[in-house]
């Protein structure tokens, strides 16, 4: 199980601060929502904040492209630093060639699906992918709620691993606390992106262990 902690719901003022303590919680991943203003309503950070951060986190920077022109941004967070890059089915005709710039600058492959969005879009793609992203929010604003009615997407995309044989990691990001991430761990995830439910408890790496003890003990892990 990865626990990524969300930058979004970190302190702004104190970027490497909160970068930092990330990493002394122990989670694998952080979390840096990159949202453009247009294809979400709402601006959050550029290539130059993840520079800022790569230093004091010293394992995956994943990186969410909420962004309706992807393309222009991809090589500026990989030399800033990122881990790895996720983009939008959404896009529609600009996924493969976005899919395939991913990959042609070393990084693993993320696609996301929003929440109004068939999970089927997404199927023609999960061969070329390492990660397929579960949005269980409307993207834009951390601290929304969950929404229940995007766990049988998850399903779906658990039982289509399975079936095709392939080892994408499945990540869920939205609303995800402690019992949200169990029912998701249920239904086949196994990355949780987590910001307010993390970064805002006083004792982050105690909140990190719980959510991966927790979701471990859903999935089977622990059995």
């Amino acid at each position: 199980m990865v626990i990524a902690p969300s930058l979004l719901a970190a302190d702004f003022g104190r970027f490497a601060h909160e970068a930092a303590r990330a990493d002394r919680s122990g989670a694998e991943w952080l979390h840096l929502d990159i949202m453009d203003g247009h294809f979400v309503p709402n601006i959050s950070f550029g290539p130059e904040v993840v520079r800022v951060v790569r230093p004091h986190f010293s394992r995956v920077l994943d990186v969410h492209l909420m962004c309706g022109k992807p393309e222009i941004l991809l090589e500026p967070f990989a030399k800033a630093g990122a881990d790895r890059m996720t983009v939008h089915v959404e896009l529609g005709a600009q996924v493969t060639p976005l899919l395939w710039k991913i990959r042609s600058l070393g990084k693993p492959v993320g696609l996301a699906v929003n929440p109004p969005t068939n999970i089927a879009e997404a199927k023609p793609y999960l061969a070329e992918i390492d990660l397929l992203l579960v949005m269980t929010v409307n993207p834009g604003f951390g601290g929304q709620a969950f929404i229940e009615e995007c766990v049988p997407k998850v399903l779906q995309a658990a039982a289509w691993r399975k079936e095709l044989g392939l080892d994408f990691r499945i990540e869920v990001d939205g609303g995800i606390n402690n019992e949200t991430a169990v029912e998701c761990a249920r239904a086949g995830a196994d990355t949780f992106v987590s910001g307010t439910a993390l970064f805002k408890k006083h004792n982050l790496r105690g909140a990190v262990d719980k959510m991966r003890a927790l979701t471990m003990k859903a999935s089977g892990e622990l059995l």
